[in-house]
């Protein structure tokens, strides 16, 4: 297929490059010109705006939008909407609060175009491994799409099928869902992300209870002076807590045990706060992911060791980079 893609950061320019590497035509944009000029060194066909992209692709249209969330997606999205016709179809691949999909949806459908909504997780990992998607949209633009989709999913790899998973929709398997209509895919992705915020705060806390046990303030016969980069590896080899966030944990402790590279600031995307939102909304207890969200909070104003390994498996997934403190964070920090 033949497909736009709009934004070209850490994962856009992955994505275009996965879909390039699996046989894929891709036009891309982005306001930076530097990063279009890297995607056409790469072989995508350069675009310098949204509407030059737009005149490259073949009707219908499909273009993929991934822009942090908010104001400049909105911009993008309704860009997009303006310039294209009937039967072409948007695909917002950033983490985009789902009830802005829903209102979205609406304005396209009243066009004739189609909205699709994308969770995306596999950060800059994603061209290697493949990225794990949760899709919202009207099942004959789903379909239409399914070669883009599967593309970019890692497949089922060496990942053991589950039992009595007969007669179920067989592409889950291979790491992406038709969640329902608008706004469920991303809908998804953000309680994905919120139990993210709670396996990764476990593992920080747990991490540093370990690394406590060598304090001084404890009495000698009950100190303990672990290698907590030596704990991690061991737990990645037959343990229950083993996953790929304790892989990246073991990674960034075996390249820095003292985490010195990091402040611990950890900054919280949206998804964690909606999620918290959409518990209240629905009554629904969420005892550890609100405690999660707000240890985040925390983090810009004290710096344990929790938080700067919570900050090193950030990078590691995502190559998300430690936010500056503002003003009143480095006051807080200082008093």
């Amino acid at each position: 297929m033949k497909i736009g893609v709009v934004g070209l950061g850490r994962m856009g320019g992955n994505i275009a490059r996965r879909l390039m590497d699996k046989g894929h035509d891709c036009v891309v944009f982005d306001v930076s010109a530097a990063a279009v000029d890297a995607l056409a060194a790469d072989g995508a066909s350069p675009a310098r705006s949204l509407a030059e992209l737009a005149s490259a692709l073949p009707a219908p249209r499909a273009v993929w939008v991934m822009l942090p969330e908010g104001k400049i997606t909105e911009d993008a999205v309704s860009e997009l909407l303006a310039g294209l016709d009937p039967d072409d179809v948007v695909i917002d691949g950033g983490n985009t609060f789902y009830k802005d999909d829903v209102r979205r949806a609406k304005a396209f459908a009243d066009k004739g175009l189609h909205y699709v909504d994308v969770g995306t997780s596999g950060g800059v990992w994603g061209r290697e491994r493949g990225y794990c998607l949760m899709i919202g949209g009207d099942k004959a633009a789903v379909d239409r799409l399914d070669p883009i989709f599967a593309a970019l999913a890692p497949g089922a790899g060496s990942i053991d099928p589950t039992p009595k998973r007969e007669g179920r929709d067989p592409r889950v398997e291979q790491g992406y869902m038709h969640c329902g209509p608008a706004g469920s895919g991303h809908f998804v992705k953000m309680i994905h992300n919120g139990i993210e915020y709670g396996l990764m705060q476990a593992y920080a806390e747990g991490f540093d209870i370990i690394r406590g046990k060598a304090s001084t303030e404890l009495p000698e016969d009950r100190r303990f002076d672990i290698d907590v980069a030596d704990v991690a590896e061991l737990w990645r080899r037959g343990s229950v807590v083993s996953s790929w966030l304790l892989d990246l944990t073991a990674t960034a402790l075996a390249a820095d045990p003292h985490l010195d590279g990091f402040e611990g600031r950890v900054a919280d995307s949206g998804e964690g706060r909606w999620t918290i939102e959409a518990a209240i909304e629905e009554a629904v207890p969420a005892d550890v992911l609100a405690a999660a969200l707000f240890a985040r909070f925390r983090s810009r104003v004290a710096h344990p060791f929790s938080d700067r390994l919570l900050s090193a498996m950030r990078f590691q997934f995502g190559g998300h980079k430690e936010p500056p403190a503002s003003v009143g964070e480095e006051t807080k920090t200082r008093t």
